[in-house]
């Protein structure tokens, strides 16, 4: 492999470990041992760890600027998506701009139904995608077919080849045209990284072509990979531009391994259909973990439906593209859109006939530690089928880390104490509290539809980020930026139960999540005021409501579940969307039982509730609020903040800075947000002194 290839992959790994908030301990592991390295002459390595530490502290500086994710939130995944500030290599504007939005609205009337996938693949655009069309090819194993990809650029970049030698072009000037064609159609559609990494490949081998000097794919491809990380070193967490630079290298090493073992003994069709299903498992298998990752599932029948779709997407993406270019003369771009639509029809018959296979695909939740082993046994997988000389070392790897990632979920692993992370979903709610024994008790998973499926695409990747069963899911009440996400986090991580109010009102969304609970098998229970749930030696005590109050109600706020956590000390108070007519319904039935010393402010600050008395009774010295920053609504309101302040109450925002995350000591006797001391009140006489 090329030297530039393994300094690529060394400055990818800086930027990834420094994105992930490891990057200062990587810098400073890494220098050490590349000193190490140097003086014992072993210089390749040497440099190599030296480019990693600087793309580590890269990725530290560019956090520190604030161009990264919130405080403890992770980033919002997005594939094919529409490029967007800070999320693409360079956004489009002005004329480009202009062009995709003509473009787009040319796609809508050619192609009528199908608009919605055409878009996504010419230009990039996802808005329109129904959900049952995502997960169909999800399930099907080709849901990276619907975005913008390095294979699709290629496939027109080819066309666009072989018409301009079709029209006896002269071979570099039309090498060189199709270069300059491919990079304006990647300007044009917002250049997302892959499609980028693709253009700078094409740009490589012409220029290698052009010079008459033979240039390594793996050189190739390291170039491709370095042009989008040196515009914007964040691309590098990307998932569009990490399953493009993945499924190239499978393809290179595929390619390869099949040159070695499959040319000798094969000829003609039968060598060619090994070659391509040799290709199609290989790049199943290397892309497996990050799809496992990002999307819940691992899809078994992915070889096969790759197999068959991959002819299928080479002759649609020209045809598609040329429907697109003869957009101005209508009645013939309808033709070739109508001739075009035959192949993307086709494309959806194999994505429904995959994903009704039984067991075509599983739901999976891995822990970010056996994410990254899966990742680790993708390297050995394709170092293995690429190389002749270190096969067999490459082949120990990936087994030892195949091992390792079968063991490690068996292996339970404890937090330290209770944690409390009030995750930033935006405008809604999704708590989660981290037991002893490393189990989660989730409340709440932000919103869905309009607001975008926080569930999918933040709450269980973050879950997933620190590993651990649910032990119970809480839904407070079933207005959609609580539960938006609900259907997905009970499909994906089948909580071991689910209680709500039972509030006779409804929602698609709550709906949603209840048909995933009974898919899924997860019991159902209603909450009753007065009752106690004990996990891992956390208390959950159910405040409201109680069936009489939900009965004269029509406001599903007003029927929040409230529930009280205890662990030793510590006293939670969890309210989700109450307003002051159930804050009156509590002070009515026990006031002493909302004492705590956290309060997770109810309906994200608004002015209807948490009024003066409901504080004197609860008494905390922290109130979070869940809140999206420069919400529609105005929330927090400034009367509820004024309240807090002159209670002397501190505030926690998510709007302000990212996930909250608190954690108690071993005993529960201590309470910290962050390294700082949060003094309990809850456990404290009136005196003073602790009983």
């Amino acid at each position: 492999m090329p030297l530039i290839a393994f300094a690529v992959i060394a400055y990818a790994s800086g930027l990834l470990a420094g994105f992930g908030g490891v990057g200062r301990a990587v810098a400073t592991v890494a220098s050490a041992a590349a000193v190490a390295m140097l003086v014992t002459r072993r210089a390749t390595l040497g440099a190599c760890l030296l480019i990693s530490a600087v793309g580590a502290m890269v990725a530290v500086d560019r956090a520190a600027t604030g161009a990264h994710a919130p405080r403890h939130a992770p980033r919002d995944v997005h594939v094919g998506a529409r490029p967007a500030s800070g999320s693409s290599v360079a956004a489009a504007a002005g004329p480009l701009e202009r062009w995709r939005a003509k473009a787009g609205a040319s796609i809508d009337t050619l192609f009528g139904d199908d608009a919605g996938v055409v878009r996504a693949l010419l230009i990039a655009d996802t808005r329109d995608l129904q959900d049952d069309v995502r997960d169909r090819y999800a399930r099907a194993g080709l849901v990276h077919v619907l975005s913008i990809s390095g294979m699709h650029v290629a496939i027109i970049s080819g066309a666009l080849l072989l018409a301009l030698r079709a029209a006896r072009v002269q071979a570099s000037l039309a090498r060189w045209l199709a270069v300059l064609f491919t990079a304006v159609y990647v300007a044009a559609i917002g250049a997302p990284p892959p499609a980028v990494r693709s253009a700078a490949m094409l740009a490589a081998a012409t220029a290698g072509w052009a010079l008459q000097r033979p240039v390594s794919p793996w050189a190739t491809l390291a170039l491709g990979a370095a042009v989008p990380i040196a515009i914007d070193p964040q691309v590098v967490t990307d998932l569009g531009y990490q399953l493009s630079v993945a499924g190239f290298a499978a393809l290179t090493a595929a390619t390869l391994w099949s040159r070695r073992h499959l040319a000798p003994r094969w000829r003609g069709a039968k060598r060619q259909i090994a070659t391509d299903l040799s290709v199609s498992v290989l790049a199943s298998l290397v892309t497996a973990p990050l799809v496992a990752w990002y999307f819940g599932r691992a899809s078994l029948i992915a070889p096969l439906t790759n197999l068959v779709a991959a002819p299928i997407v080479a002759l649609m993406q020209p045809a598609l593209f040329l429907a697109l270019v003869l957009a101005p003369c209508e009645s013939v771009a309808q033709v070739a859109a109508d001739g075009a639509r035959i192949f993307v029809r086709a494309l959806d018959a194999v994505a429904v006939a995959g994903s009704a296979v039984p067991y075509a695909s599983v739901i999976v939740a891995p822990s970010l530690a056996v994410a990254l082993l899966g990742g680790l046994v993708a390297v050995g997988v394709t170092g293995a089928a690429a190389s002749q000389r270190h096969r067999h070392e490459f082949a120990t790897v990936g087994a030892l880390a195949l091992v390792a990632m079968i063991w490690w979920p068996i292996v339970p692993r404890a937090a330290a104490g209770l944690e409390l992370h009030v995750i930033d979903v935006g405008q809604g709610d999704a708590i989660a509290m981290r037991t002893p024994k490393g189990r989660w008790i989730v409340v709440d998973a932000g919103g869905g539809r309009g607001g975008g499926d926080a569930g999918r695409r933040i709450v269980v990747p973050y879950l997933r980020r620190f590993g651990g069963d649910v032990a119970l899911f809480v839904m407070t009440h079933p207005h959609d930026d609580h539960v938006g996400g609900a259907a997905p986090l009970i499909s994906l991580l089948k909580p071991a139960e689910i209680r709500d109010a039972a509030f006779a009102g409804t929602s698609p969304s709550y709906r949603a999540a209840l048909i995933a609970a009974q898919e899924r098998g997860v019991p159902w229970h209603r909450v009753r005021p007065g009752d106690s749930t004990f996990i891992d030696g956390v208390v959950i005590t159910w405040l409201a409501p109680d069936s009489a109050w939900n009965a004269g109600l029509d406001d599903p706020n007003l029927a929040s579940t409230v529930l009280r956590v205890r662990f030793g000390d510590v006293r939670i108070l969890l309210t989700g969307d109450a307003e002051w007519p159930e804050e009156e319904w509590l002070l009515a039935r026990d006031p002493s039982a909302l004492r705590a010393d956290v309060l997770k402010v109810a309906h994200h600050g608004s002015a209807t509730g948490t009024r003066g008395p409901f504080l004197d009774a609860v008494a905390p010295s922290l109130a979070l609020i869940s809140v999206g920053a420069r919400n529609r609504y105005g929330h927090p309101s400034p009367l509820l903040l004024d309240t807090l302040a002159a209670r002397g109450i501190l505030v926690a925002r998510t709007d302000r800075g990212g996930s909250i995350v608190l954690r108690t000591d071993p005993e529960g006797r201590v309470l910290y947000d962050g390294d700082t001391e949060v003094p309990l009140r809850s456990s404290l006489s009136p005196r003073g002194v602790r009983p």
